[in-house]
């Protein structure tokens, strides 16, 4: 087949996902059209636009199949190129714009979670990486069309509803490395975004909670930075002092992998997540997974792996811990879960059906 991939709004986590589709579903002829992560509200908005004015060619090539992803202003971009409206295409939601955490800073504007229905319904099928990513975004289309004044056409979300499906993004063969674990303290890996929505507060708390009940252990605290990084990460760095293990963001792959490798545990305290790319790939990695029982992670890890969540959810995490570090002394640490299931290998099947039903 000849492919059309667009990624519209091109952050880490779409990248990841549509290299993998390309060089894991090499059989096909792929072409790729991605615009930077940046300038939010311009890009959810005007990528219809600069596509349809910057890559017309491209887009009037003859297509098999288009796969977007849900930043993809499709309704409006298939208004632009009419050749577009004729190929079955399939949309792929990572995220979705009603889930998503409030920083304090937003307008009030819910031309996003508009634009999310639009492209839904411009679709032939819309697939989404866990099943907490549709419901949330199913429960938001609801209750938005319900606020809407007049003139909303009757089960939208139920039309929405029944032609999706849920497959979460795979790991590649790279991730499932052979767990090198260090004697002496616990090493535990924090390995996600610098915002507020992966709960740093929330990680600060649960050091505290460690250093009062004197838990020998080390922390490397790593992932993507941007210009504004949450003064709570100073905070952190001075309270763990010689606890903090590695900083910032890593450049090379092969040490991200190794930090992976020799963590005990690898955490989370998100309350943003419709996937948990960085808790798998700790997994995967041998380190065990340690995430609040809400987003998406039920269903992708083992109730143990799950600490209470609430508002006792920070000293919920430090118990974990702390029975972790007991289990290590005596010899018998609890190992990560299989999560083999999420690999390209054992996934290529499903997405190679996946694209072959939304064509025939």
């Amino acid at each position: 087949m000849k492919i059309l991939l667009l990624s519209a709004y091109d952050a880490a986590s779409h990248r990841y996902w549509h290299q993998g589709l390309v060089s894991n579903l090499n059989q096909h002829q792929w072409t790729v059209l991605t615009l930077p992560p940046r300038y939010f509200s311009w890009r959810i908005r005007g990528n219809s636009l600069s596509w349809a004015m910057n890559e017309r060619e491209t887009l009037e090539q003859p297509y098999d199949l288009i796969i977007a992803t849900s930043m993809t202003d499709l309704s409006a971009l298939r208004g632009f190129v009419p050749h577009l409206a004729s190929i079955p295409t399939l949309v792929y939601f990572h995220e979705n714009q009603f889930a998503y955490p409030e920083s304090g800073r937003e307008y009030g504007n819910v031309e996003p979670k508009i634009l999310n229905i639009y492209t839904a319904l411009a679709a032939d099928h819309i697939c989404f990486n866990t099943a907490y990513n549709r419901e949330t975004f199913l429960t938001g289309c609801r209750a938005l069309l319900k606020k809407l004044p007049d003139q909303v056409p009757l089960g939208v979300a139920e039309q929405l509803e029944q032609r999706s499906s849920v497959l979460q993004v795979p790991l590649p063969s790279s991730a499932y490395q052979p767990h090198d674990p260090q004697s002496g303290a616990v090493r535990l890996i924090w390995n996600h975004r610098w915002e507020f929505d992966k709960g740093p507060d929330r990680l600060l708390r649960a050091v505290e909670g460690l250093c009062d009940a004197g838990v020998d252990f080390r922390l490397d605290v790593v992932g993507q930075q941007f210009r504004r990084v949450p003064p709570v990460f100073e905070e952190l760095k001075t309270l763990l002092a010689e606890r903090a293990g590695r900083w910032g963001f890593v450049e090379s792959v092969a040490e991200y992998r190794l930090l992976l490798q020799q963590a005990d545990i690898v955490l989370s305290t998100a309350l943003h997540d419709y996937q948990g790319i960085a808790v798998l790939e700790g997994a995967a990695a041998g380190a065990l997974p340690l995430v609040p029982n809400r987003l998406a992670y039920p269903e992708l890890f083992p109730q143990e792996c799950c600490y209470q969540s609430g508002d006792a959810e920070s000293q919920a995490l430090v118990s974990a811990v702390i029975d972790y570090a007991a289990a290590k002394l005596q010899g018998h640490p609890p190992a990560a879960p299989d999560i083999s299931g999420l690999s390209w290998e054992a996934m290529g099947k499903a997405y190679a059906r996946l694209l072959g039903d939304v064509v025939g």
